[in-house]
């Protein structure tokens, strides 16, 4: 009878639910891989973009159709399936916010030729900063004791707060992302792949010099997008 009764359902799901396969794709670079150097090497940005992004791209696609796949057999065995679908989700929830992270790290660096390091505090940006903190430099110092402060791997952000109208540092762990009242302004990775290379056990010291390519202009942009949605 459950089966039965479940069966029905999905089908009926099935015939009103339709699927669009749409692959995602690695975000395109305004910029060459040396050209944040010498904060950020040539090296590691080849490696960082080419190889750890492009598998959170690669995992999102694959699982994405997994769970499709699996979806569509869910009435075969519900509770089995059921599990596997399951599963899958863990494995697009880490992808995806691997993917969305990676892309906002990205378009939130640019080297200094580009404007990189550069922050207006007329802007309105630089006037909501001064007002909560103080001074960039006072971000600047908590933002690097939040990334101090993620063991193992993770990331930093500076959102905006759609409810107090205000700005929040978050850091979250592996992939985790920001989402719901949360509008993510800028992204800083803690994972090692994003420093070892140039800086092995020096963490901290990315952390400063990543300061000097930070893409203030897009940040700023996505602070006054975010008053009006």
């Amino acid at each position: 009878m459950f089966k039965s009764v479940l069966s029905k359902q999905s089908r009926a799901i099935a015939a009103t639910t339709t699927f669009k396969r749409t692959k995602v794709t690695l975000p395109e670079l305004k910029w060459d891989f040396g050209a944040l150097e010498p904060f950020i090497s040539g090296q590691i940005n080849k490696i960082h973009y080419t190889k750890h992004h492009q598998t959170y791209v690669n995992g999102l696609n694959t699982n994405t159709e997994k769970f499709e796949e699996l979806y569509s057999k869910l009435d075969t065995d519900p509770v089995k399936i059921a599990q596997q679908l399951h599963a899958v989700q863990q494995q697009i929830k880490f992808h995806s916010g691997g993917y969305i992270n990676h892309c906002l790290f990205w378009a939130n660096l640019a080297p200094q030729s580009q404007g990189g390091g550069e922050f207006s505090a007329q802007s309105p940006l630089g006037k909501k900063v001064t007002e909560q903190f103080g001074s960039l430099e006072n971000l600047q110092s908590l933002i690097n004791a939040k990334l101090a402060g993620v063991q193992g791997v993770g990331w930093a952000f500076l959102c905006y707060n759609k409810d107090s109208k205000s700005l929040e540092l978050i850091s979250t762990y592996n992939q985790d992302t920001v989402i719901g009242n949360l509008k993510p302004l800028l992204a800083i990775d803690a994972w090692e792949h994003a420093y070892y290379l140039q800086y092995q056990n020096r963490k901290v010291e990315y952390f400063k010099a990543i300061w000097n390519v930070i893409n203030w202009a897009e940040v700023a942009k996505r602070y006054e997008e975010s008053l009006v949605l």
